[in-house]
């Protein structure tokens, strides 16, 4: 195979248009399609990490994410009446930049989108792909609108449901892990300057915490044990939170209160798909969550998506297609699979604490293993 030239990203989201960025910079062209017609995430925040700054801060976005977020000390493991169990300070070789950031979704999503208009790159909304074709020297493409194209590779960024892995890889299916994840908004206290967890909770079989995202704004998550992968109904899902919340104290027990609004309440069942190497088949290759879901229990979801952007352009830029694969996999696999298998490690341990390992001392390891340059 020969370098790639021309590439399609199916997918607007993180990874889809960090990896946009990326291969524009090495100077290859590329095209995006996002099902999605109105290019929206939804509201609530995410918590972000050393590493995820550094690749940011690669493709141009790192110093726009920071000021749009909030960055702050580090995290804190505290018990259920709110006292300190332990404090990890941030771990950071990001020279100006912060280790730990939160930041709401929709402000990365402008930090990312506004990057990519800048650059002229072109992205197609309310399209995705009908069908494709590897012919070995191309990669064929029918669209949802009734056109087509011819590329030299295919990136598969369409998230832990990725249409294009089911194509490939049809018994590669994200399997429910027994907890969900529930988050909300809700004003900042002016003195929070750390992402605090509160576990430890009797008969809770999860852990719930807050973060901040802006200097006026943090929001509070609660992952749990969802027995059955139940469904709930809209308009009862500020009440099952503030279920999950009750017994806490400290900031986490006051801030529960301001959850009153069910239609600003995200719900999401934990549900992961840890591909094995490879993630390629010829010139298709998937990327972030379409290749490598996990659980939000180490907030890497978005890094390790954007660390897989930068990673693939500089493969690609530097070698022909089939060793530039490679050379990614070789790269990206072992860091992304121990992000994965962690973070369904530690939803374990909080499900079955009678067998439980130090999760202090996992996270801990993982922070400063992942502030370390890839």
């Amino acid at each position: 195979m020969s370098k790639a030239q021309n590439v399609l990203v199916i997918g607007g989201g993180v990874a889809g248009l960090a990896v946009a960025i990326a291969l524009h910079q090495k100077g290859v062209a590329v095209e995006v399609v996002e099902k999605n017609a109105d290019w929206s995430v939804y509201h609530v925040g995410i918590i972000v990490q050393a590493n995820f700054i550094r690749a940011l801060d690669q493709i141009g976005c790192g110093k726009a994410a920071v000021a749009a977020g909030f960055p702050y000390k580090g995290a804190r493991f505290l018990s259920t009446g709110g006292e300190i169990i332990a404090e990890l300070p941030g771990v950071s070789e990001v020279d100006g930049l912060p280790s730990d950031l939160g930041l709401t979704r929709p402000a990365l999503h402008e930090v990312l989108t506004s990057r990519v208009k800048e650059l002229g790159i072109p992205v197609r909304l309310g399209v995705s792909f009908e069908s494709f074709e590897d012919t070995g020297s191309s990669v064929t493409v029918q669209f949802t609108d009734g056109t087509s194209g011819s590329y030299d590779l295919m990136i598969g960024c369409d998230g832990n449901y990725s249409a294009v892995r089911k194509v490939l890889w049809p018994e590669a299916k994200p399997a429910f892990t027994g907890q969900g994840v529930w988050r909300y908004n809700v004003p900042r206290p002016a003195t929070l300057e750390w992402s605090d967890l509160y576990i430890g909770k009797p008969n809770f079989h999860g852990k719930a915490g807050y973060c901040p995202l802006t200097p006026e704004e943090m929001y509070i998550f609660v992952v749990c044990e969802e027995p059955g992968n139940p469904r709930f109904a809209p308009e009862t899902l500020a009440d099952e939170m503030q279920q999950r919340l009750q017994g806490y104290g400290g900031l986490l027990g006051e801030a529960a209160k301001a959850i009153t609004d069910p239609s600003l309440v995200v719900y999401r069942p934990l549900e992961a798909c840890i591909m094995p190497d490879p993630w390629y088949q010829g010139r298709v290759v998937l990327i972030g969550d379409s290749a490598h879901s996990a659980t939000p229990h180490l907030g890497q979801g978005a890094a390790m998506a954007v660390e897989d952007a930068v990673v693939l352009a500089e493969e690609l830029a530097a070698k022909d297609i089939d060793p530039a694969l490679r050379a990614f996999m070789d790269r990206r696999f072992e860091r992304a699979k121990l992000v994965g298998t962690s973070s369904i490690k530690l939803g374990e341990w909080e499900m079955h604490p009678e067998s439980a390992g130090d999760p202090v001392a996992l996270t801990d390891m993982i922070r400063r293993k992942l502030a370390e340059p890839v």
